[in-house]
């Protein structure tokens, strides 16, 4: 008996120091090849990037990851508890490895001889999440308790927990306890009930097999089990138990809504920043601040949505996006699962048609009715210019089964719309630094992500006819200069080619002053201005405004605004009007900041004396320093690329074409610091309107992606400018009329319209006009016999054809 105790307790030794050697051997054998612990403490957690509106809204968030890291003191208490009590509950004792829970595992292997559980504690997952593949092996076993005994050496059990909790993938593209809070609640993790936080506890151990979104039964289980231990372990009394355990699941699907609707924006910083960082830049944690506030933003879109459903509504009603008569509530209920909001356009289906009346049916399943006033605009759609008759009733616009949209209005009512089939592009720059304020790049990002405002190269019209008026003013003529509106043919004899351009309207009114031709949009008057000027010239001098040489036709067809250029471009450019001669460069992004708060980037541009003004005010406000952020960069001052003067005066012509000109509609404003210029192409493909004051410069451009006429009657003023002036009401609203001050080098001279020279205190009709110093008109007893138009550097007769090419 005694021999068999001996042979007994020799062969338990014996055991134990072959597990202790093999242990050992595991350990000298792989820790070499272990990675440092040490690094856990600043492992970078992989974070979406988030773009924001300069007031602080959210416009969007990239990255496959959704993660919102927690500080561990942030971390509920009960919330630990749950976790613990659901993947270990002796986590506060163990050293990173639970003998009892390896013994179970190892137990389970010899009778299934398969390895069902890992036996892991948390410290365990830990060192697996971060060092490790989840391969099934010992190896990889072995490795993971090599890793977790030194991870419970280096790290307080705190850090631990705070690794993991962040760590882990809970389903849906969460990773992280916060990011599957908002994911499944639409709340932080420290806003949630004791049953929410089980339930999120519950999903480490399989983010499938218990989701409360796929698999609700399984979910509700996992989550009463772990509610159930908290108890048993003492961590919540009966009472919080039976509440918990009754609570119903309230998960629901939470995708990280924006505070601000600005896709194109969105887009427009995503893609710089990958630029910038490459693909690190999805999952560094970078938050970027753009230059636009939001409710610019909120007023451009409205403003384009609205005036692109006005114009659309005035071409008739198209018919339905579909029709599906016949079909039972479910079959339309599941089509309209189909359909997307577009430009806040909701889908919708007719149910019934009465007198006052039709009902149609939502995708939320709600029936709702809509008032016959708002379908009275659906005259059939025959073609552009043509129109079908008035519908007298509901009967005449919509049958049961018609697949339609419809727009809901802040009372909660719907109006009777359709998808416009015309596009629209809106850029609001700040013309003292370049600050895109408001970009809008179509009727819906959701439709089309073609960004027409930065990446449609149209035909300007007339809207670019300032150009060629500065430069004019910049070679010596004046305002008051008298050119001669009068038919003109440019003729090639090689090419067999008669050009024979003519006013919109077809008329010519003689010689007429630059100021009344600009306002007038006088075509004739622009090309001899070209002309006189030269081509080669005239497109140097072009160019100092931003615009490519490629983008710009080598010929008189210039003149017309035939050049190929984006709204972002035509914006940039009209900004030397309004901040007195200089060149600044759109940019969209203000601020870059990492994960932690500092400042990686701060916009530095290009600024106009009045824009640095601007700045030193508002960073006086600063404090000197801020932490580890960095001070102001000194300020730069933009490049003065034509005179001040000329852009005053160009101003002041400007602000005739909106008083007595193709812009008229926007004196309805009620303001007096507003220049702009209508543009329209030929047969009305492309509808333009600019405008600024000194604060704002704004472009519109509308029309169809594949250019095709708006309509006869369709112009710059019609489609354009309604969107400019409702955006602008708003920018503008509250603000006190800003125009640049006069600079020094200005005359304003008394002159006879019908000479263009400085009048007498006798002349009739005469008005004032601004001139540079040294071009300032002669006196009318200067005037020879026998002189061409006085004050033009044109001849009178100009009927001879001219080389085109």
């Amino acid at each position: 008996m005694i021999h068999l105790l001996r042979f007994f307790c020799w062969s338990c030794l014996a055991a134990f120091c072959g597990l202790v050697l093999s242990f050992s051997g595991a350990f000298l054998y792989l820790s070499p090849s272990l990675p440092s612990v040490e690094s856990l403490r600043s492992i970078q957690l992989q974070i979406p990037l988030r773009i924001y509106s300069s007031d602080a809204k959210l416009i969007a968030e990239f990255g496959e990851m959704r993660r919102s890291p927690i500080a561990f003191a942030d971390i509920p208490p009960d919330f630990i508890s749950a976790l613990l009590a659901a993947e270990d509950d002796n986590f506060a004792n163990h050293y990173g490895v639970d003998l009892t829970s390896l013994m179970r595992a190892a137990t389970q292997i010899l009778k299934s001889g398969q390895i069902q559980t890992g036996g892991s504690t948390i410290t365990m997952q830990v060192a697996k999440n971060f060092f490790l593949t989840s391969e099934r092996s010992f190896s990889r076993k072995i490795n993971e308790i090599l890793l977790a005994l030194q991870i419970e050496r280096e790290l307080s059990k705190d850090e631990i927990l705070e690794l993991y909790v962040n760590k882990i993938y809970l389903g849906n593209r969460a990773y992280g306890i916060e990011a599957a809070a908002q994911v499944y609640y639409g709340k932080s993790i420290r806003d949630i009930s004791l049953s929410q936080m089980a339930m999120i506890a519950g999903l480490p151990k399989a983010p499938s097999r218990f989701n409360p979104l796929v698999n609700p039964t399984r979910a509700l289980e996992r989550r009463d089990w772990i509610l159930g231990r908290m108890h048993s372990l003492g961590r919540i009394d009966k009472q919080r138990y039976d509440e918990a355990v009754a609570e119903p699941i309230k998960a629901s699907y939470h995708v990280p809504a924006p505070e601000l609707v600005a896709p194109y924006i969105a887009e427009m910083a995503r893609a710089e920043m990958v630029g910038l960082y490459g693909s690190g830049a999805y999952t560094d944690g970078f938050n970027v601040t753009t230059t636009v506030p939001s409710d610019l933003q909120l007023a451009a879109n409205t403003s384009v949505r609205q005036g692109l459903i006005a114009y659309d509504q005035r071409h008739g009603y198209r018919g339905p996006e579909s029709r599906l008569p016949g079909m039972t509530k479910d079959n339309w209920l599941a089509e309209l699962a189909k359909q997307t909001s577009l430009g806040g356009l909701e889908p919708a289906i007719v149910t019934g048609v009465e007198k006052s009346g039709i009902l149609v049916l939502m995708r939320n399943g709600e029936e709702q009715a809509i008032a016959w006033d708002s379908m009275k605009w659906a005259r059939p759609f025959l073609n552009t210019n043509s129109l079908g008759p008035r519908p007298q009733q509901p009967a005449d616009v919509s049958q049961i089964g018609d697949l339609i949209r419809v727009q809901r209005q802040d009372d909660g009512s719907l109006h009777f719309v359709q998808l416009p089939a015309a596009q629209s592009a809106l850029v609001s720059l700040d013309p003292r630094n370049g600050a895109i304020r408001a970009l809008v790049g179509g009727f819906s990002f959701e439709q089309s992500n073609y960004n027409r405002a930065a990446q449609a190269k149209r035909q300007p019209g007339s809207s670019f006819k300032p150009f060629i008026y500065s430069a004019a003013l910049d070679k010596g003529y004046t305002a008051a200069t008298l050119v001669n509106d009068a038919p003109i043919v440019f003729a090639d004899d090689a090419l067999s080619q008669v050009w024979r351009p003519k006013n919109d309207n077809n008329t010519f009114l003689g010689p007429i002053r630059l100021r009344e031709a600009l306002y007038r949009s006088r075509n004739l008057v622009s090309i001899r201005l070209l002309q006189d000027l030269g081509i080669n010239s005239t497109l140097s001098y072009i160019e100092r405004f931003g615009f490519e040489k490629n983008d710009l036709p080598p010929n008189l067809s210039l003149a017309l605004g035939t050049a190929s250029l984006t709204p972002l471009e035509i914006a940039e450019g009209w900004s030397t009007f309004a901040n007195g001669g200089y060149k600044t460069t759109p940019y969209l992004i203000e601020r870059i900041e990492d994960r932690t708060g500092k400042q990686l980037f701060n916009a530095s541009p290009a600024q106009t004396p009045e824009g640095i003004a601007q700045r030193a005010e508002q960073n006086s406000a600063l404090p000197l320093s801020v932490g580890e952020q960095p001070l102001p960069a000194e300020p730069v001052m933009a490049e003065q690329i034509i005179d001040g003067r000329t852009a005053y005066i160009m101003t002041s012509m400007l602000q005739d074409v909106i008083k007595r000109g193709t812009g008229r509609r926007a004196m309805a404003l009620g303001r007096d610091d507003l220049a702009g210029k209508t543009g329209t192409t030929n047969e009305s493909k492309d509808s333009w309107f600019s405008g600024y004051n000194a604060d704002y410069i704004t472009t519109v451009w509308a029309g169809f992606d594949q250019p095709e006429s708006l309509g006869r009657n369709e112009y710059g003023g019609t489609v354009a400018l309604p969107i400019w002036m409702s955006y602008m009401a708003v920018a503008l609203k509250d603000k006190p009329s800003h125009l640049l001050a006069e600079p020094e080098g200005l005359l304003t001279l008394r002159i006879d319209p019908l000479s263009g020279r400085a009048a007498t205190p006798d002349t009739p009709d005469a008005y004032f006009e601004l001139f540079k110093s040294e071009d300032s008109p002669p006196p009318m007893s200067e005037l020879e016999p026998g002189m061409g138009i006085p004050g033009s550097p044109l001849p009178a007769d100009e009927a001879a054809p001219i080389d085109l090419f």
